[in-house]
């Protein structure tokens, strides 16, 4: 088994690596690029690893690219949101390649018992779920943006593909600042991002349970609608009070609620911005950073530790300290492993975070932007989020590096610490004596 997943590791690594390089090569092309001169490679090489790790950071205009260079960003924006779940069973579910126990496992993983013996369907309605709503989404993108003038389709269906994927990429120089008050753009974006954050299972048990081919809900999807209901609704809450007197000042109650919903949802992994987030106050910018290392839901395309790791994390917290105490939710309860796992898996994501804001401090200690610019930059970057205050254009090349290797962190190697190593049971022939520690 272990050699396994290895395997499934290597395979995660290698895809995403090929397609950062493959999209490297196509963005340094002279043909993928409209602004002055060429565009240097560390910029090549870091649109690609954001588009390909769907975080929407940018160290140069989107709008800079030719429309070969959008193009070829839009499919790396495709190729990672879809992810390594959704090559592993299209490669091997190929004509004359029968699906191991070992892979159908892995799949199992991430969509808990509806896998387990049609994984080509599966990842069939994935493929074609994401087509559909992102063509639907497109559609009503471009309905916003011709009552502001913009009659390129191309552009809607490309915000569209970078909303479900949770990208945030624009091909707006502001992002989508002109577009705040735009009920079409703001609500069609949002709802993409709803949708790609919430996971395929979620989605799946909901059209299962809404047609009543199902009787109950899954716990995980339970847990999923309630904690992300939880943190869109609290968030806006927040950026409402923190903001109204503030970016949010001059706009109409109904477009200040409804940007502070587009920032709450925005901030868990998908990068649009309607408000300036450089201008916005020093709460809200705390308040976005949790947000973002939370992310979205396990088995989605958004980033972060997920709100199922984080909602099982704080239950554990917040249970008895008695040995035996059961951990329930609803009328479920929460085996010890999935709690410890739970545990384990922020804990080690914390310290990669931690580690890249000390890497990235330690290149740039030379500029006066202070400390919140690179916590914000790196909390971004690892949550696959692409908000940023400003700073990520004016890293050095050692800073882009790093940012570079953060993002592909938050969106590979989280997945990979999630593939954790079936343990056998071993028979223990030496028992140890317990040891006392004291806590707190």
């Amino acid at each position: 088994m272990k050699h396994s997943v290895s395997a499934d590791r290597l395979l995660l690594f290698s895809y995403f690596i090929v397609i950062i390089i493959v999209g490297t090569i196509l963005l340094s092309l002279p043909a993928a690029w409209n602004g002055a001169g060429r565009l240097p490679f560390i910029d090549a090489f870091f649109t690609a690893t954001s588009a390909v790790c769907v975080t929407g950071l940018i160290t140069v205009d989107t709008a800079m690219y030719s429309s070969f260079g959008k193009g070829v960003i839009l499919f790396l924006i495709q190729t990672g949101g879809l992810g390594i779940i959704s090559f592993t069973t299209l490669y091997l579910a190929v004509p004359r390649k029968r699906i191991s126990f070992r892979s159908i496992g892995f799949v199992k993983g991430y969509y808990l018992d509806t896998v387990e013996h049609k994984a080509e369907h599966i990842i069939r309605n994935i493929v074609l779920t994401t087509i559909a709503l992102e063509l639907i989404g497109s559609c009503i993108i471009f309905v916003g943006l011709r009552k502001q003038g913009d009659f390129s389709y191309p552009n809607a269906l490309f915000h569209s593909v970078s909303a479900f994927c949770n990208a945030g990429f624009s091909l707006f120089s502001d992002g989508l600042e002109g577009f705040t008050a735009n009920r079409w753009v703001s609500g069609g974006i949002m709802t993409l991002i709803v949708l790609g954050g919430l996971g395929f299972v979620v989605l799946q048990d909901l059209v299962l349970r809404l047609t009543g081919k199902r009787t109950r809900l899954h716990t995980h999807t339970k847990i999923v609608l309630t904690a992300s209901c939880i943190l869109i609704v609290g968030g806006a809450f927040g950026y409402f009070v923190f903001e109204r007197n503030g970016t949010l000042e001059g706009y109409s109650g109904g477009t200040q609620i409804m940007a502070a919903f587009f920032q709450s949802i925005t901030t868990r992994t998908a990068g649009f911005n309607t408000i300036s987030q450089t201008d916005m106050s020093l709460s809200s910018k705390i308040l976005t950073l949790p947000l973002m290392f939370t992310g979205g839901a396990s088995g989605s395309i958004a980033g972060g530790v997920k709100v199922t790791t984080m909602f099982l994390v704080i239950l554990s917290v917040f249970s008895s300290g008695e040995e035996n105490a059961e951990v329930r939710f609803g009328k479920r309860k929460i085996s010890r492993n999935d709690l410890s796992n739970a545990s384990m898996f922020v804990i080690k994501a914390m310290l990669l975070l931690f580690t890249s804001i000390f890497a990235l401090s330690m290149v740039e200690a030379g500029r006066g932007d202070g400390f919140l610019p690179i916590v914000f930059e790196s909390f971004s970057a690892f949550g696959t989020v692409g908000l940023s205050l400003g700073l990520t254009p004016e890293l050095t090349a050692a800073g882009k590096f790093i940012i570079m290797l953060t993002m592909f962190a938050g969106r590979v190697g989280l997945v990979s610490l999630a593939m954790n190593q079936p343990r056998k049971a071993i028979e223990r022939q030496i028992q140890y004596p317990e040891g006392e520690v004291l806590i707190g």
